[in-house]
């Protein structure tokens, strides 16, 4: 079984393979064997995905995707193959609330605003508002919270200050009658 360590050197040499196959001078060469890496990435992707329905299947399917998850290797492999079974939005809301503590214990907190095309917007709260030096730190902490849990995040953009506002919930106001009109085109409606 690999380690941590062989995992991480394993990584590095693919890279460095796949470096040096898309710099082959030969075209015809670095095609084929781009292909060749295409065809079996496709090919491990539709087993993994029929292991991961195979697993569905089952009663403890939430424990097994449970320990799979938390295991670097599986969990980084899922990534690869988008397959992961939690949603993005999940696990950076686990890796907030993994770093929370040490947030709320340095007087800071951090709440997410929205993920737009891999990119994870975050309002930074409390002591982390205004004081560079010292939330350094806590950003750093942040950011290393949901790298490991969600390393497919296209980046992570910070805002400093007080909390977002919650959304505001649709109330029609007008419009509301004991009998509906029979040719009402619109509703006065209003947001508060």
């Amino acid at each position: 079984m690999l380690d941590k360590n062989d995992f991480q050197k394993r990584m590095q040499k693919i890279e460095i393979l796949t470096q040096e196959v898309e710099a082959l001078p030969d075209e015809n060469a670095r095609s084929k064997a781009i292909e060749l890496m295409q065809l079996m990435m496709e090919y491990h992707g539709a087993a993994i995905e029929r292991v991961m329905e195979i697993i569905a299947a089952q009663s403890s399917s939430d424990y097994i995707f449970d320990n799979l998850t938390k295991d670097e290797l599986s969990n980084s492999l899922l990534l690869l193959y988008g397959l992961h079974p939690l949603a993005l939005e999940t696990r950076i809301e686990q890796a907030l609330d993994k770093v929370r503590p040490f947030l709320k214990s340095q007087g800071g907190d951090a709440e997410l605003i929205n993920i737009e095309n891999g990119v994870v917007n975050l309002q930074m709260l409390g002591s982390c508002n205004g004081c560079p030096s010292s939330s350094l730190p806590l950003k750093q902490a942040v950011e290393k919270a949901i790298y490991e849990t969600a390393p497919d995040v296209a980046a992570i953009e910070m805002k400093s200050g007080e909390a977002a506002p919650k959304p505001k919930k649709f109330v029609q106001i007008k419009g509301i009658q004991s009998h509906p009109p029979q040719h009402q085109t619109s509703a006065a409606t209003k947001m508060y």
